[in-house]
């Protein structure tokens, strides 16, 4: 089995830093754009981008992980190409994922003042993570920019599989931390409910970046669902 982690809206594969110190044979690709290349226009459009990445890198039973975007992305990989995957895993993300119009502008006023977009907006959503964290991330999150999280965020708004999520057989975690308020709960409550082979973790405390303020007890809930996959 090969466990690949995809990122979320703006960001890039060193998000998944604990993933990877723990799970140590992990692929956390960065999405096309973030920051090498053009990013893709629809969520449909990463999943196709994705499946060539794996297809190349000849992977086979993979556990196909993603975060809010990358969930999104994942869960449309798991509609078009369930065959190349063992299981899916989905961490603070939902079937349909609206945006709210002021966060679209927000990051659209600050196109053209990266710094601020920096300070203002993306340093408060990742302000509940650790310090040391923050400052390896910082630089990787200021080369991508606010062009691809607003490319990201359209993406999403845009997204809706809501009629869709029951035909995904496979074996599926829902990860959310229980004061995440951008995908909250019921997202991967209806993901548990309407999946056939879905199951749900809730993260006591965490937010929206669950996987990284508390990476000890969602490695944990990752590796207890892939032991019982064997």
């Amino acid at each position: 089995m090969k466990m690949v982690f995809i990122h979320g809206s703006g960001a890039a594969g060193a998000v998944w830093y604990y993933q990877k110190q723990h799970f140590k044979d992990a692929d956390t690709p960065d999405l096309p754009g973030h920051p090498d290349g053009r990013p893709c226009n629809s969520v449909e459009e990463y999943a196709d981008w994705l499946h060539d990445y794996i297809r190349a890198k000849n992977y086979e039973d993979v556990i196909l992980a993603g975060h809010s975007l990358g969930g999104a992305v994942t869960l449309q990989y798991a509609i078009k190409y369930p065959a190349d995957l063992k299981a899916i895993i989905l961490i603070g993300t939902g079937a349909r994922l609206r945006v709210l119009p002021q966060i679209i502008e927000t990051i659209r006023s600050k196109l053209d003042a990266p710094r601020e977009w920096l300070n203002e907006f993306v340093k408060p959503l990742y302000s509940s993570i650790n310090k040391d964290l923050w400052n390896i991330l910082e630089p990787v999150l200021q080369r991508v920019g606010p062009a691809p999280q607003l490319n990201d965020f359209l993406c999403c708004d845009k997204f809706d599989i809501m009629d869709k999520v029951s035909s995904v057989n496979l074996p599926a975690l829902a990860i959310v931390g229980d004061k995440d308020n951008m995908t909250p709960p019921k997202y991967s409550q209806y993901m548990a409910d309407n999946m056939p082979c879905c199951k749900m973790a809730l993260i006591k405390g965490g937010t929206h970046l669950a996987f990284m303020e508390n990476p000890h007890r969602v490695n944990e809930v990752i590796e207890k669902f892939i032991n019982e996959l064997k």
